[in-house]
C-alpha cells in the first residue's frame, strides 16, 4: 500500500493526538518552526496565507523544532503561547518534533524522502523548511528557509482552482 500524508497520526500543541485525515482535501503547507530563529517574522507570512486561503481548502500545519541552533527551547505551551501572541497564529501547530536523524518524526521522513531537497539531500537545512501538499495529499515540492511564505501564494491559488 502506498503512503500517502493522511496516514500519520500527530499530536497537536496541546498533546492530543490528530490524525491528518482531518485535513484531507485540503491544500497544506507544512513548515518546521522556532520561535527564535532569524525566519521567525515568516509566522506573520504563514498566518497570512492562513487567513487568505483557509481553513476550509487551505491549512498551514507548523511543527516545531530544537534541532537548529537550539531556536526552540521553549516548552509546548511556551511555544503556543509566543506564537499566539506576537504573531496570532491560528493555523494548526503540533508539538516539537524533530525532523532530521534517528528520531525524525515518521511524518518528516515521509516528507524529505517525497520531495528532496538540493542534490538529492533528504535532510532538513534549518528551520521554516516548507513543504507544499495538494489536496489528494500528494507532496508536491520543498521550499528552502529564505523563501518567504507570500512567495507561495501564486501556487497555492493555482492548487486551489
Amino acid at each position: 500500500m502506498t503512503t500517502k500524508i493522511w496516514d500519520f497520526t500527530v499530536n497537536d500543541i496541546q498533546g492530543a493526538e490528530s490524525s491528518l485525515t482531518d485535513f484531507k482535501g485540503k491544500v497544506l503547507l507544512i513548515v518546521n518552526t522556532a520561535s527564535g530563529c532569524g525566519f521567525t517574522p515568516q509566522y506573520q507570512g504563514l498566518q497570512s496565507l492562513y487567513e487568505k486561503f483557509g481553513p476550509d481548502k487551505f491549512a498551514v500545519l507548523g511543527f516545531p523544532c530544537n534541532q537548529f541552533g537550539a531556536q526552540e527551547s521553549g516548552s509546548n505551551s511556551e511555544i503556543q503561547s509566543f506564537c499566539e501572541l506576537n504573531f496570532n497564529v491560528s493555523f494548526p501547530m503540533f508539538q516539537k518534533i524533530e525532523v532530521n536523524g534517528e528520531d525524525a518524526h515518521p511524518l518528516y521522513q515521509y516528507l524529505k524522502s517525497s520531495a528532496k531537497g538540493i542534490l538529492g539531500s533528504q535532510r532538513i537545512k534549518w528551520n521554516f523548511t516548507k513543504f507544499l501538499v495538494d489536496s489528494d495529499g500528494k507532496v508536491l515540492e520543498r521550499f528552502a528557509p529564505t523563501t518567504k511564505p507570500e512567495a507561495l501564494t501564486k501556487k497555492i491559488e493555482e492548487l486551489l482552482k
